[in-house]
């Protein structure tokens, strides 16, 4: 609990006021919202009067049939759309291939190694229906989870959007991540259909994911099919009666579905995300709620028109492909591009030929990416014409003073607003972010709350913090893309989640309001890291280091990281027999590698000869957090186990 003193202290320490950036009055004429009066009139509405607001943005959507109540709530349940029917891919695809859109690019899509396809609404109708009709061919019905693990290839935005329009749940698993975490997926979901490719490009090189995904069903054995994309070649093993290739599939079945309506709250997808114990919780999204979230989030931040082409370079395995590359952008019927691979191949100029090649207008990307095309250079980009960008956007974690300066000045030629967007897994859709043609930006902080979204700070005693206090961030409030329950455990839904505020969302966030009322987000209050954009759990991390037999005990907290905004720093004491060697700290990073996924290797490997703890047993991350972002601990420490422990651990730091 914080004292007034303390309160005041962090008042006086608040940053001072940035300069605000306005947007250009040519951009505000033609932009959806043009002025602050304009946002503020909206919001009022989406606040006082939710049902009337919502309703109208969800009545731009095709549904098959009209729900009867926009919203049933009781916390922390919601049911948005009461009654109403609907198909996610035919909203996606069907009303935009069978209007005046059909033949307009939906996806333009560019491999690593430079092949390309245009693929239109038309054509990919077709080829999404194709898809479904596999999937219906091999006994796949609605309500069946289909975990996808894929590269990014239009193969599988078909699957995601065949799964949608079937009824069936899909759960994407980021082509990153090892075995262990498909088998944690398929244990928890259920799932007996596997979508995946022989491999992705990634920098040259052949990212292998169907031997992965062999490696995970020698653990799990309940999936009863496994369908193979090919893209890259490599040699994989295919299973009799139960691998099959999706081309070969493919040459059997019918260009045409009709798509089902599903009620509102039929499940869309399960997607998997961090949290503080080991576990992956599976965020379940539903289906009415979730696509008007998307919908109308991408038509006023993105200020999407029909002539944009817009490229989100997240992949499709986290929660921004999903609402930022599928759903939101094709119900809008916008042309979007797709790239495969990494951002510096061959070099670090490939995202500016890219968006010179396409005439790319939209441009999100996360803060992780900016820092890196910083050191990269900016002569890297100055030989690219950027001259058709209109709009930047930002995504993943807050973006620092000095990247968005660097961003708005390089990227977007001083003329670009730029969209900082705060939002979830579990939210669904973004919750705070300027509009493009209204807002007064000031670097770094992701500034108001989107239309419907009552986001709020508080105190620990649950009073709203006064400007330039931290708190924690909660949703007062219910929203139509919200999280609807961690697969298979209402009961960790609701601790997570609605316990800390009576009938409030927490967002597990900390942040702070200026005297202008912007929200700047300070970063996580629970045992979850931020790492490059992606959210890692300390718990996961430290099961995988005591997994090695060379193990007894490991911590692990965050550090801040000039390009990834953190760093995974790991303490480790090693079982009797083992010794300190540079040969088993790399053994250690690629052990986590291969348990989790090459995001979560450790950046800082200790070897501690104890770890401090209270004489309960409690490890004291706060404080092992302290020692290595400042290299000393201020606190009292007699509390601990063993008090001289931080002395002797700062020494190991130092080394």
């Amino acid at each position: 609990m914080s004292s007034k003193k303390d309160k005041k202290k962090r008042k006086s320490d608040a940053k001072p006021a940035e300069t605000a950036h306005m947007p250009s009055r040519e951009f505000s004429t033609k932009a959806r919202i043009p002025s602050m009066k304009a946002y503020r009139k909206l919001y009022k509405e989406s606040i006082d009067s939710p049902s009337k607001f919502w309703a109208r943005e969800a009545g731009e959507l095709s549904w098959q049939k009209k729900w009867k109540k926009v919203l049933d709530w009781k916390a922390p349940d919601a049911k948005w759309f009461v009654g109403g029917k609907l198909n996610v891919c035919e909203n996606c695809v069907d009303r935009h291939a069978d209007g005046p859109r059909a033949n307009k690019a939906a996806i333009i899509w560019e491999g690593e190694p430079g092949d390309k396809q245009v693929i239109t609404y038309a054509q990919l109708k077709r080829e999404v229906s194709r898809v479904a009709n596999v999937l219906e061919k091999k006994g796949v019905k609605s309500g069946d989870r289909v975990l996808i693990y894929m590269p990014m290839i239009p193969e599988a935005a078909y699957a995601m959007l065949a799964c949608a329009r079937i009824g069936a749940v899909h759960n994407v698993v980021f082509g990153g991540f090892a075995s262990d975490a498909i088998v944690d997926r398929l244990e928890d979901s259920g799932a007996t259909t596997v979508i995946t490719a022989d491999g992705g490009w990634r920098r040259g090189k052949v990212v292998a994911l169907k031997p992965v995904v062999d490696e995970a069903l020698k653990k799990y054995k309940k999936v009863e099919r496994v369908i193979v994309a090919k893209r890259t070649g490599n040699d994989v093993t295919m299973k009799k009666d139960r691998d099959s290739w999706l081309h070969d599939d493919l040459k059997d079945v019918s260009a045409l579905h009709s798509p089902k309506g599903f009620d509102s709250e039929h499940p869309l997808f399960l997607l998997y995300t961090s949290g503080s114990t080991g576990k992956p919780k599976g965020i379940l999204h539903t289906s009415g709620g979730y696509l008007t979230g998307t919908y109308t989030t991408c038509k006023y931040i993105f200020d999407m028109r029909d002539e944009d082409v817009y490229w989100c370079t997240a992949d499709i395995g986290w929660i921004t492909g999903h609402s930022y590359i599928i759903y939101g952008p094709l119900a809008n019927g916008a042309t979007q591009v797709m790239y495969e691979g990494a951002p510096n191949f061959p070099d670090f100029s490939r995202f500016w030929q890219i968006c010179e090649d396409h005439g790319v207008t939209i441009f999100y990307t996360a803060p992780t990416a900016i820092r890196a095309f910083i050191k990269a250079g900016d002569d890297l980009v100055k030989k690219h014409d950027l001259s058709k960008l209109r709009l930047l956007g930002s995504v993943g974690e807050p973006i620092n003073p000095e990247a968005w300066n660097w961003y708005h000045k390089v990227i977007g030629g001083g003329r670009c607003p730029i969209v900082d967007t705060w939002w979830q897994t579990e939210t669904g859709a973004i919750m705070i972010s300027p509009m493009p043609g209204a807002t007064p930006c000031k670097p770094g902080t992701a500034t108001l709350p989107f239309f419907g979204v009552d986001a709020a700070i508080l105190d620990e005693q649950g009073k709203e913090c006064k400007a330039n206090e931290d708190g924690r961030l909660v949703i007062r409030k219910p929203w139509p893309s919200m999280i609807r329950s961690i697969y298979g455990d209402k009961k960790r839904f609701k601790k997570t989640y609605w316990m800390d505020y009576k009938g409030m969302y927490t967002a597990g966030d900390g942040a702070r309001r200026d005297r202008d009322g912007n929200f700047w987000i300070i970063g996580r209050l629970d045992d979850v890291l931020n790492v490059s954009g992606h959210r890692l759990g300390t718990a996961e991390i430290e099961s995988a280091l005591v997994a090695h037999p060379a193990v007894a005990e490991a911590a692990v907290i965050g550090r801040p990281h000039e390009l990834k905004g953190q760093a995974v720093a790991c303490f480790v004491i090693l079982k009797g027999k083992h010794r300190e060697s540079e040969q088993l700290r790399q053994e250690l990073r690629n052990h986590v590698g291969k348990i989790i996924g090459a995001i979560a290797k450790p950046d800082d490997l200790h070897f501690a000869p104890g770890l401090p703890k209270t004489r309960s047993g409690k490890i004291m991350r706060r404080l092992l957090k302290e020692l290595v972002n400042t290299g000393k601990v201020t606190g009292n420490v007699t509390t601990l186990e063993d008090p001289t422990i931080i002395a002797k651990l700062a020494k190991i730091i130092a080394k």
